[in-house]
């Protein structure tokens, strides 16, 4: 998925500090225009907190009723410096990238691609479909020693989950434990992460078996949630500091919980964040949209086979110099 913003923010992204307890981001709303046309709920990045783990990127959509419309119809688009991670709650997208994958995602399955030094994709409703779209869209950034790291493309559709007590736990990538058990997902990683969709019935509770020197954030989809003691608000992101080698998410005794944890080692590298592009510095940006707007299925992006629109022009890059912010020193 692309970012559709037709003046997209500079995010200049550092690790923050890591105080114990639990930090309420609350989610922001962005109309995307374009074919897309939708407005989703972003809770990373913002002024407060720029990333959890490498976790850079995290927009909540839906439930959007596609019955009547052509749904999510994103043209081909670039990327750098990152992995993207789809994950559906209910509907289907079908994604097509310049490596000549096609490939639908359902709830439940991973589509992840890496995009290294550069990939060009595209994202849409198919023509037959449920009616519903809803779901979340992830970017983790890529270390340093990554970022020029050829292209790929992974679906996971047998990815591990676990069934205790009332809750249900699916582990997208990295690895979780819970009751003794441990969920490793096949999906490749970068750097130590974890992401998982956490379900609840009503009164429920889970204790998530986590690696404590990682920090966490778990985003809220639908119920009365809490995290390591700590209400969460539907739509927002509870921010977990590192120093909890468990994580207890609850459920409020009248409706269930869905919920997607995210999590890692704390991201030491600043990064800049601008369009779909994630580099280090100005050049960097600077470089991937003058190759992207020149173009050619020989170029760096490549070209997508069979999207029936054009691609993306990138926006104008901003008259200043783009910079990483200094890292915040840790109290």
């Amino acid at each position: 998925m692309t970012n559709l913003e037709a003046r997209p923010d500079t995010e200049t992204c550092a690790a923050g500090s890591h105080p114990l307890g639990v930090e309420i981001l609350a989610a922001r709303e962005v109309p995307l225009g374009g074919p897309r046309a939708m407005t989703v709920r972003r809770t990373i990045p913002q002024r407060r907190r720029s990333l959890v783990g490498a976790w850079c990127f995290a927009d909540h959509y839906g439930p959007d009723d596609v019955s009547r419309s052509a749904g999510m119809q994103v043209p081909p688009h670039p990327h750098t410096g990152l992995q993207t991670v789809t994950w559906l709650f209910e509907g289907e997208i079908e994604h097509r990238d310049s490596l000549g994958s096609l490939q639908r995602v359902r709830p439940g399955e991973l589509n992840l691609m890496t995009a290294g030094f550069g990939i060009s994709h595209s994202e849409a409703s198919p023509a037959t479909r449920p009616d519903t779209l809803h779901g979340v869209q992830l970017w983790t950034a890529l270390p340093g020693h990554a970022l020029d790291v050829g292209p790929s493309f992974e679906h996971h559709a047998d990815l591990p989950a676990a069934e205790v007590d009332g809750a249900r736990v699916q582990v997208m990538i990295g690895s979780l434990g819970v009751r003794g058990q441990r969920l490793t997902s096949a999906a490749t990683a970068f750097t130590p992460l974890v992401g998982a969709q956490i379900d609840l019935a009503p009164g429920a509770t889970v204790d998530l078996e986590v690696d404590g020197d990682h920090e966490h954030g778990l985003l809220v989809d639908a119920g009365d949630a809490g995290v390591a003691g700590t209400a969460v608000p539907v739509g927002a992101l509870g921010y977990v500091a590192p120093g909890h080698p468990t994580l207890r998410v609850t459920a409020g005794p009248d409706a269930p919980v869905r919920a997607v944890l995210i999590g890692g080692e704390p991201f030491d590298e600043e990064i800049v964040m601008w369009w779909n592009f994630v580099g280090r510095s100005h050049e960097d940006v600077a470089r991937a949209r003058a190759d992207w707007e020149r173009g050619g299925p020989d170029g760096r992006f490549g070209h997508v086979e069979g999207f029936p629109a054009p691609a993306l022009p990138a926006p104008p890059i901003p008259d200043v110099r783009l910079r990483p912010r200094r890292r915040p020193s840790t109290p």
